[in-house]
């Protein structure tokens, strides 16, 4: 058994194993070769996260997806550079929005430079994105740009709160499913397309990267509350912080709604306070870490992740296959 990728996916298949840790390695070089400029500052703010590191989340998905037609062909490492690099420029963007002050164990750039520095560089990346992508063709931009409209709409929606009437917890599904859930899909998407792979394998990928995401996403949810940090490379409490509203949050609010039990009206109050303050917000932590709650948010993001595998079912059993559905397992594992 060898360890590739994030959160410590197993893969047993050898010849699997050095595709992947091949084509990783490739979108590494892609990646510091994609942020370089001719303005030396630009390269260093440009190439602060990816310096930084992170799990190559979705690389690692184009890597295993490609496995299911032509893992060599030309387009399946430019297809994962430019979805690592619009990640990375999200993240940019959301450290000025969240005002965070770490992102991946380092300094975020905002905080390092400022918030105008940190918005141009997210701008620089998608630009070289944009770049990489017009090698791909008129179809990969047109995927690309779907998904980052479903990306930044998410946004929004999540910028201007669910509408009179609509259930919290359905609109904060929606939100992540675009913030984060589309491009990932993308990554099952392109690489399977760019592999060759049948049109069917293209959209099972497709739905297993969008379910994957947003189990993805409602994993960080719990982390930011349960993790001491190391495991999500931010702050714990940065989002409660904030107030945003994360799930383990809002099944709290809906709790309190329901059945209006004194503990969850206090930590209601404790919540909509002043959380820029270190004691409210440990303490705010400390009660929500044992607060049904998150138990309840765990179940959630358990129930995305076996949808994901489930997706899987109708491709054909091969190391790839396995590798994905490990991947599942894996994203779950991070929430205990």
């Amino acid at each position: 058994m060898t360890v590739v990728g994030p959160f410590g996916l197993s893969v047993r298949d050898q010849v699997l194993e050095a595709d992947v840790q091949a084509g990783l390695a490739a979108v590494e070089a892609g990646l510091l070769d994609a942020t370089k400029s001719e303005v030396p500052f630009i390269t260093e703010a440009a190439q602060h996260l990816v310096r930084a590191g992170g799990k190559r989340f979705r690389p690692l998905l184009v890597m295993l997806a490609a496995q299911f037609g032509d893992p060599y062909a030309p387009g399946v490492v430019p297809s994962a550079v430019v979805v690592e690099l619009t990640h990375l420029a999200t993240l940019y963007h959301d450290d000025v929005m969240d005002e965070a002050d770490v992102r991946r164990g380092v300094d975020s750039a905002n905080a390092r430079w400022d918030n105008s520095v940190a918005v141009l560089t997210g701008d620089f990346l998608f630009a070289r994105a944009s770049h990489i992508l017009a090698d791909l063709g008129p179809e990969a931009v047109r995927i690309q740009a779907e998904a980052f409209e479903r990306l930044v709409t998410g946004q929004i929606l999540e910028t201007a709160g669910p509408q009179d009437g609509r259930d919290p917890v359905g609109h904060y599904l929606d939100v992540i499913a675009g913030k984060t859930g589309s491009l990932v899909a993308v990554s099952g998407r392109f690489g399977a397309m760019m592999s060759g792979a049948d049109e069917g394998v293209v959209d099972i990928l497709t739905q297993y990267g969008e379910r994957l995401g947003t189990a993805f996403q409602l994993a960080d949810d719990v982390l930011d509350i349960a993790s001491d940090g190391h495991e999500s490379g931010k702050t714990p409490g940065t989002d409660l912080r904030e107030g945003i509203p994360t799930l383990p949050v809002l099944h709290l609010r809906a709790q309190a709604s329901a059945h209006a039990r004194p503990d969850d009206l206090a930590l209601v109050e404790l919540l909509d306070g002043d959380l820029t303050d270190d004691a409210r917000c440990a303490e705010a932590l400390r009660l929500m870490r044992t607060h049904p709650a998150l138990e309840q948010a765990r179940r959630d993001t358990v129930r995305y992740a076996e949808e994901a595998r489930a997706s899987l079912a109708p491709l054909r059993e091969c190391s790839a296959k396995t590798a994905l559905e490990e991947l599942c397992g894996a994203v779950v594992h991070r929430v205990g």
